[in-house]
């Protein structure tokens, strides 16, 4: 994967982290229209399910954003497609589809085997 893959999967996930940051101050501040009777108003509780949903929504992208700029980062200094445990490569196509992974499968499924 070349920098501007990478950067281009950055942008990505930041857009959609901003998106979801802009849909959460648009859900408080339809709260703030409504009753503040949560227990009492039907729609309290959606409204309070929908942002811990964002919320967590939201703090998944600002991952996938650190992530990307820790893979940019180990572009720069020739470690990306390593395996951060073996040190073998990575196969493009994990990287295709995870691009900010810090391991090749094997390492991932004996990680994933060990829990």
């Amino acid at each position: 994967m070349d920098p501007s893959e990478l950067a281009e999967h950055r942008a990505v996930a930041a857009s959609r982290a901003t998106s979801l940051a802009r849909e959460l101050e648009s859900l408080a501040e339809e709260q703030s229209l409504t009753s503040h009777d949560d227990e009492h108003d039907p729609e309290g509780v959606t409204i309070a399910v929908q942002r811990a949903q964002i919320q967590g929504m939201l703090a998944a992208a600002r991952r996938d954003v650190e992530d990307l700029d820790r893979a940019s980062a180990r572009l720069a200094e020739g470690t990306y497609g390593r395996c951060a445990h073996c040190g073998g490569p990575i196969a493009d196509e994990r990287l295709e589809a995870l691009p900010a992974t810090t391991t090749c499968i094997g390492c991932a499924n004996r990680t994933r085997r060990r829990r």
